[in-house]
């Protein structure tokens, strides 16, 4: 039951951020709002950590299986995406080591704040 009723919060704030997309004039996907309020929630106390904590372990560990319908759909269009395969290579790999770089660089930042006495947050 514990974790049926964890599973119904992530939904409820899943339903919460669809609607914000609906509302709000912005180009930003529903799951962004979804991070931004459950993140929020977090944050604030509103939400403690153990109301989600095993549902939300339990989605991370699962998460490999979304994939599955994605790959198959790549795997069924190939003849559509064949004609343009170097480009979506290409344009993975500069997205990665781009993501990579700047993921980097903001970690190291972060760090060194923190060394310098900056707020750590536990």
């Amino acid at each position: 039951m514990k974790y049926l009723l964890q599973f119904c919060r992530i939904l409820l704030i899943s339903f919460a951020s669809e609607i914000l997309h609906e509302i709000l004039p912005l180009p930003i996907p529903a799951s962004i709002y979804g991070i931004i309020v459950l993140f929020g929630l977090l944050e604030s106390g509103l939400l403690p950590l153990e109301k989600v904590r095993e549902t939300g372990r339990f989605l991370i560990e699962i998460m490999p299986v979304m994939f599955i319908p994605a790959a198959i759909g790549i795997v069924e269009t190939f003849d559509l995406i064949a004609p343009s395969l170097l480009n979506y290579v290409i344009t993975v790999v500069v997205s990665t080591v781009l993501v990579m770089g700047v993921s980097g660089a903001v970690t190291q930042l972060v760090i060194r704040s923190r060394a310098k006495g900056g707020k750590t947050h536990e």
